[in-house]
């Protein structure tokens, strides 16, 4: 693939095809766990490992496997995928596991990881379907990050507490307090927070689409040319 190629990739995973506000695919956990910024990096990192490990998992057999066991061989290799990630999260950030509970494992299920299994990793060689699987779950993991932000801030008037449940005791002191004496908005951490918030995202998102759009057609719009005939009335001296 050319340097174009990848950056077509990058743009539909992170803009264009962005499986969060685009597809809306794997939104169950998207609106469960965002409720923090640590909840959301957590699945985020999750995410993309399976991603990643699936997709070239996938690229890797795409020339040996029939038709008629596709399907369930992309699943046992991403639920594989699952499972090391959760041992992987079980050994060293064991309280975000129990947190996360059972979102880790329906991972295995995330509509986004088996549509790029068997629509692009399937159909391409290792190394763009490893960009592809990347690129897919930073674009995922983004707009996780951003939803856990604004439903943590709005929530609660702090950001980035709990951050030592991912990166240990020296993250601590990461914990912003951006309203002092916050009345805390329940509704902002709650399930229809979650959708509201969302919602939000989506409606930004379009405006911004359109405003593009707008700018693109302006710019492509013929420009008169030839001559202009001018009336003049009046005394000219």
């Amino acid at each position: 693939m050319s340097k174009a190629d990848y950056g077509e990739l990058s743009i539909n995973g992170l803009w264009k095809n962005n499986p969060a506000i685009v597809q809306l695919l794997g939104l169950c956990p998207l609106l469960a766990v965002t409720g923090s910024v640590v909840n959301a990096l957590g699945l985020g990192i999750a995410t993309c490992f399976v991603l990643i490990t699936s997709n070239t998992a996938v690229s890797l057999i795409r020339n040996v496997t029939s038709d008629a066991v596709r399907l369930p061989t992309f699943v046992m290799i991403i639920a594989a995928a699952v499972t090391c990630i959760e041992l992987l999260m079980q050994a060293y950030s064991y309280e975000l596991y129990e947190i996360l509970g059972i979102f880790l494992p329906l991972i295995t299920t995330n509509c986004v990881i088996l549509g790029r299994a068997d629509g692009f990793a399937r159909k391409n060689p290792v190394l763009p379907a490893m960009y592809d699987g990347f690129i897919m779950g930073i674009g995922f993991t983004l707009i996780l990050l951003l939803l856990g932000a604004l439903r943590e801030l709005s929530g609660t008037g702090a950001i980035f507490a709990n951050m030592d449940l991912l990166f240990g005791a020296s993250a601590v002191s990461w914990k912003i307090v951006a309203f002092e004496n916050y009345q805390p908005f329940l509704l902002a951490i709650l399930p229809p927070g979650a959708f509201i918030f969302t919602g939000f995202i989506i409606a930004l998102k379009n405006v911004v689409d359109g405003e593009i759009e707008r700018r693109a057609l302006a710019r492509a719009a013929p420009v008169e040319t030839g001559s202009k005939r001018v009336r003049v009335t009046g005394t000219v001296s």
